[in-house]
């Protein structure tokens, strides 16, 4: 029963049949051609048993796995590795198809390669995935076919192995380098605001023009008749929050990809810009409630933490209460904070329904608020009307256009910060900001 479901067929086989059956019918009009087709079918049944005998003798003639990263990184390209060892005595060649996860949609996948006698071979393809969650691969399968090409006969591997799809931790060490202070290199003095002291005490030492006379320290200047002054710490460790928005209006989809997931990947790499600038970096989601939490810290597992929470966000199709994350933010975040809040507001309309609750965060924390245009809005914008609907159709959009830009300048009113960006600007247009609330200690 096993070599039943194991043979099949080759086309090739099948070509040389009809070909056979082409020489019979031409045959009746020209008899010499009967003896010559009949000699053909035992030709060609005598190539078939013998292609049948030599690709089915013999046990574990075929070796192969699928070697799979430990998670992939969504919207990024994965490498797919197939390690292929040939055990018969002569070339053989192959056609794999390999049941990769239902997420990608492909239905026609297949690789076709040959592999010398008694050698290995590594054979490479990619997949880009575009949501997370569990990807579950299938069965390998490997049809083996002699020179012959008329019977192949199919290997079986590597049943149900799952990938976790993580967001783009790819993009970490991409980015890093917009992690530079492009002013490390300016000559000459400059005024920097400073965030003050904080308690962690550094050394005494010698007063000079210029230091603090609140930190003279009386003491230590009466043992050493000179004036001394404490010296502490610059604050440099800030918290810094990414709020992303999971209701419903981020599910609309880009290139593939949700904004939501767009969101995930950006605030994965401000993280580690984050603590790589000696801040503390923390995350949580928010539609209905605040769910997957990550209080800012800056510690050695904080990434990881990050990661896991990001992966573990899952979009409802709810109204955004901003109330209620108001409320959250004021009992969970008590120190002043940054809050990168990645959101979308299709017009000023629903703004002004959300403004007093962004005034109120506001009013504690310096707030970011992250918002997306409509690219097919530009699209429309930019192409030539030609007809009456076309005209029609470009006014709407650029009064959607302008409606996008009036929400920054509403927002701006208020002393709340925000970036207008497109889904693949995103990221950077995150860095450049946070870089820019850093250099100028707005914080």
């Amino acid at each position: 029963m096993k070599l039943f479901k194991s043979f099949y067929i080759q086309p090739r086989f099948f070509y040389a049949g009809i070909g056979i059956v082409v020489l019979f019918t031409v045959s009746y009009f020209v008899p010499l051609l009967f003896n010559i087709a009949q000699l053909c079918i035992l030709v060609l049944l005598g190539l078939f048993f013998l292609d049948l005998l030599i690709v089915f003798i013999g046990k574990q003639r075929i070796e192969a796995t699928r070697i799979v990263p430990d998670k992939f990184s969504n919207s990024d390209v994965n490498g797919i590795e197939l390690s292929i060892r040939n055990n018969y005595p002569f070339l053989i060649h192959l056609e794999i198809i390999d049941e990769i996860p239902e997420q990608f949609q492909v239905r026609d996948f297949k690789l076709i390669d040959k592999v010398n006698p008694r050698k290995e071979k590594t054979i490479h393809y990619n997949l880009t995935p575009k949501e997370r969650g569990e990807y579950h691969f299938g069965y390998l399968n490997v049809y083996a076919s002699s020179a012959l090409k008329l019977v192949a006969k199919r290997f079986k591997f590597e049943d149900n192995v799952m990938v976790p799809t993580y967001p783009s931790f790819k993009q970490l060490k991409k980015f890093e380098l917009l992690n530079i202070n492009k002013n490390a290199m300016d000559y000459g003095f400059k005024k920097v605001r400073r965030l003050g002291h904080t308690m962690e005490f550094e050394q005494i030492k010698e007063y000079v023009l210029g230091d603090d006379l609140r930190t003279i320290n009386w003491k230590a200047t009466a043992k050493k008749n000179q004036l001394m002054v404490n010296q502490f710490q610059d604050e440099k460790s800030q918290p810094v929050y990414s709020i992303i928005d999971k209701g419903r209006i981020m599910k609309m989809p880009f290139d593939g990809l949700s904004l939501l997931d767009y969101a995930i990947n950006a605030s994965l790499v401000i993280s580690n810009i984050v603590l790589k600038k000696h801040d503390k970096a923390g995350m949580f989601s928010f539609s209905k409630k605040m769910e997957n939490m990550v209080v800012a810290q800056r510690r050695s597992g904080q990434m990881q933490l990050i990661l896991e929470a990001l992966y573990n966000v899952k979009t409802d199709y709810f109204e955004s209460d901003f109330g209620r994350l108001y409320a959250n933010i004021k009992r969970h975040i008590t120190h002043r904070s940054l809050l990168l809040m990645y959101t979308n507001f299709g017009t000023l309309d629903a703004l002004n329904r959300q403004l007093p609750y962004l005034k109120a965060i506001a009013k504690y924390h310096l707030l970011v608020v992250i918002f997306f245009k409509n690219t097919e809005i530009d699209k429309l914008i930019n192409n030539k009307a030609e007809t009456v609907q076309q005209v029609y159709d470009k006014v709407i959009a650029e009064k959607f256009d302008f409606e996008k830009r009036l929400i920054v300048n509403e927002l701006k009113k208020f002393g709340i910060h925000s970036i207008l960006t497109t889904p693949e600007n995103l990221t950077v247009d995150t860095i450049n900001k946070y870089l820019e609330i850093k250099s100028r200690g707005l914080l």
